[in-house]
């Protein structure tokens, strides 16, 4: 009887955990020395969090993330990105550090904004006078429609790298220069 009693207890315990999200977290790097084809020890020098949504057969741009609108680019909680050195963006630079990852996404260019403001759901608390630094880039199409939200990285040049972020049919990238 008191096997029947444990057995049920931690039974019942474990119905209290929810279920996987929908849009499941995920992290790019910088270089990605997690990738099973690099065999590098290389520092990482940007580490980016995300929850990644589906298309789920919607039109997205201009219709599930409306246009002209911060975008807390992905789903769940915003975005976060961390920047282990100095980078400058656009003749800019950004200091080391951890800064949330918003979007206005355009038809054709997005204002990327990185924020001071970190852990705070979706963009609903987003305000503009915590921003450390915004830049505009140019809108890509996509041949080929991307189901779930992605970022990654790929090297630029000797001591930068670009940010890609799509979904959908759209893709967009942000220089960094270390």
């Amino acid at each position: 009887m008191l096997t029947t009693a444990i057995l049920s207890m931690a039974f019942l315990q474990a119905q209290d955990f929810r279920g996987p999200d929908t849009s499941p977290m995920d992290m790019a790097y910088y270089p990605d020395n997690y990738a099973h084809d690099r065999k590098t020890d290389e520092a990482v020098l940007i580490r980016v969090i995300y929850s990644r949504p589906q298309k789920k057969d919607r039109e997205i741009f201009g219709k599930v993330v409306p246009y002209n609108k911060v975008w807390r680019t992905g789903a769940n909680e915003n975005t976060e990105i961390k920047l282990y050195r100095d980078a400058v963006i656009d003749g800019k630079k950004l200091s080391a550090g951890t800064y949330a990852l918003f979007t206005i996404p355009g038809e054709k260019e997005w204002t990327i904004i990185f924020n001071a403001d970190l852990d705070y759901w979706g963009s609903y608390s987003y305000q503009s006078a915590h921003d450390v630094l915004q830049t505009k880039v140019p809108v890509k199409a996509l041949s080929d429609s991307l189901e779930y939200f992605s970022i990654g990285f790929e090297k630029n040049g000797s001591s930068g790298a670009i940010m890609k972020l799509g979904w959908d049919n759209t893709m967009i990238e942000v220089p960094f220069i270390f």
